[in-house]
């Protein structure tokens, strides 16, 4: 059998995957097992952030390996908390780190503090989180539900209780109560269509929740890790949560999901934990991962290419206005709202076929989630394959 028979025999069917089989890569370019090549707008939905087979994420992951790959959270781990120092750093915060491997898990993290948080400050017990519609928080039980798309709840309940949902930032208001403990955004709505909230209304939430002791929880397992310019979306916005989640990118493919809060005291040994994470493995991954974006980011090398990779998605929109509706997204997490989904479906469709990778998000979005290491000469090969794909169509 080959692989696509594998698959289909012996792998649970919950993905709706496009028929082509990867086998290598570097940086912005992927071959298949055809031996075909393509350009790769999608970084693996927003993780390779560094590119395909990066060397320098190789070698620190192989000398890594080499000497400890697991001991447990039980003992001391170096590279997490040398990571940890560095991403905390990176904020310019005062914060802890709690690792897990995932964005899901981050956010289950985010929800726990939350909750405890809430049990025991004040004489009543606060509970309630309010998210938004068109959000996604992950897909375990937990995290379904905070997600604020009714059509994911199916079949799965019950759920937790205690999860409201905001159509927008300026409903949330409305929605707090005595029994609040949190409010849980994403500052660009990632699957729900690469949508950015409005800058001072998201300062002015934070304000209101300050004032009223009521958490803010920023999501930033896509956000975060430089992909909009800054190590966070919420250095851009100019705000300071009380919990921010990462994960995605900050591996760049290594698993891993990150707790940074403010609130040291709050979970306390025997509160949480992973198996897993924050493992020499995926830390010492993370601390390089950080080590090269880093570098980036105080280079003009960052802000060249998001400017250089933006000013060819807007090309590519004005050649192509009688199938885009707007240009959406912020650094380099942007897409072009497409005016239906037939039309969105025939170009990822004809963009596979010419040899360039691109995503699909909520609200009809063609969506781009580039490496942040992309070069010039691979944004042009992959704007001109989707120009030459949108054409077709």
């Amino acid at each position: 059998m080959n692989i696509k028979e594998l698959d289909e025999k012996y792998v649970l069917p919950t993905y709706a995957r496009f028929d082509v089989e990867f086998v290598s890569g570097k940086n912005s370019r992927l071959i298949d097992s055809d031996g075909k090549n393509y350009i790769d707008f999608t970084s693996g939905i927003g993780v390779t952030s560094v590119g395909h087979a990066n060397e320098r994420v190789n070698s620190a992951i192989s000398e890594q390996i080499s000497n400890l790959t697991h001991t447990s959270n039980l003992y001391h781990i170096g590279p997490q908390a040398k990571v940890a120092q560095k991403l905390v750093e990176a904020s310019g915060m005062d914060m802890q780190c709690f690792f897990g491997n995932s964005g899901a898990e981050a956010n289950e993290g985010a929800i726990k503090i939350a909750r405890k948080y809430g049990e025991i400050n004040g004489e009543i017990k606060k509970y309630k989180i309010i998210t938004l519609n068109n959000s996604f928080h992950g897909r375990t039980i937990t995290t379904i539900k905070a997600t604020g798309q009714e059509i994911m709840h199916n079949y799965f309940g019950p759920f937790p209780d205690g999860f409201v949902y905001a159509d927008t930032i300026d409903d949330v208001k409305d929605l707090l109560d005595d029994h609040t403990c949190a409010v849980m955004i994403e500052l660009v709505q990632g699957e729900g269509g690469v949508e950015p909230q409005d800058k001072k209304k998201v300062q002015d939430l934070a304000k209101l929740l300050k004032k009223d002791g009521i958490l803010l929880i920023v999501d930033e397992v896509q956000t975060g890790g430089y992909r909009t310019g800054e190590f966070l979306a919420s250095i851009v916005y100019d705000i300071q949560p009380d919990i921010i989640t990462l994960a995605k990118g900050i591996g760049g493919g290594v698993p891993v999901g990150v707790v940074m809060t403010s609130l040291k005291g709050v979970l306390t040994a025997g509160d949480h934990g992973s198996t897993f994470g924050g493992n020499f493995l995926s830390t010492s991954a993370t601390f390089e991962v950080m080590e090269i974006l880093g570098e980036l980011h105080r280079s003009s090398k960052l802000a060249d290419t998001i400017k250089y990779f933006n000013e060819k998605l807007e090309e590519l929109y004005t050649n192509h206005k009688d199938k885009f509706i707007k240009k959406v997204g912020i650094g380099l997490m942007c897409g072009l709202r497409v005016k239906d989904s037939d039309t969105l479906a025939s170009i990822l469709n004809s963009a596979k076929e010419n040899g360039v990778m691109v995503l699909k998000a909520g609200r009809n979005t063609l969506r781009f989630l580039p490496a942040i290491t992309i070069t010039k000469e691979e944004i042009d090969e992959g704007f001109t394959a989707l120009n030459r794909a949108i054409s077709s169509i």
